[in-house]
């Protein structure tokens, strides 16, 4: 039976799925991967995935902190540094889910100078990590496509097809 619940947990599978289909891509790649920032994207490929795991992490530890630790900047991390932070993420969203699903997630995010203070974030947390995984995925395709090189499928239609195979 579909619950709202169940489609949010695909939605998160999708998310790590993706990031891991892309990782293992660019590993099959080696060592060329383009490392040229396509105009209209956040940066270099290996960069940009770096900067989409360091944003789960982040919005991860929002779940549990009001205040974030300070923020480390990672540059550009290899594959094989990339691929178990993506897996342990797996892991921390489902807790994140199961803590919403029996009403024992409060989130809430002090305010900055640049944003401000939200009570109830969880659903802008949820949602800005599904769109920005997904944003940034889509710019490192974009990138690849440019260098001619293969674009791995990573629709939700191909993650449904090997998921449910």
């Amino acid at each position: 039976m579909t619950t709202p619940s169940s489609v949010l947990r695909d939605g998160f599978a999708r998310h790590a799925w993706a990031s891991l289909r892309l990782l293992d891509a660019l590993e099959d790649l080696g060592t060329t991967v383009p490392q040229d920032r396509l105009p209209g994207t956040y940066g270099p490929i290996l960069r940009t995935m770096t900067h989409l795991v360091d944003a789960d992490d982040r919005y991860l530890q929002r779940m549990t902190m009001p205040v974030l630790q300070a923020f480390e900047d990672h540059g550009a991390q290899p594959v094989a540094e990339l691929r178990p932070r993506v897996r342990a993420h797996t892991s921390r969203w489902a807790d994140a889910l199961d803590h919403l699903e029996t009403g024992s997630l409060h989130v809430q995010i002090t305010g900055r100078p640049d944003y401000p203070e939200i009570d109830r974030a969880e659903p802008l947390l949820f949602l800005q990590a599904l769109y920005h995984g997904d944003e940034h995925r889509a710019q490192i395709c974009s990138t690849l496509g440019a260098a001619e090189l293969t674009v791995p499928d990573l629709s939700v239609w191909s993650f449904w097809e090997d998921q449910r195979a």
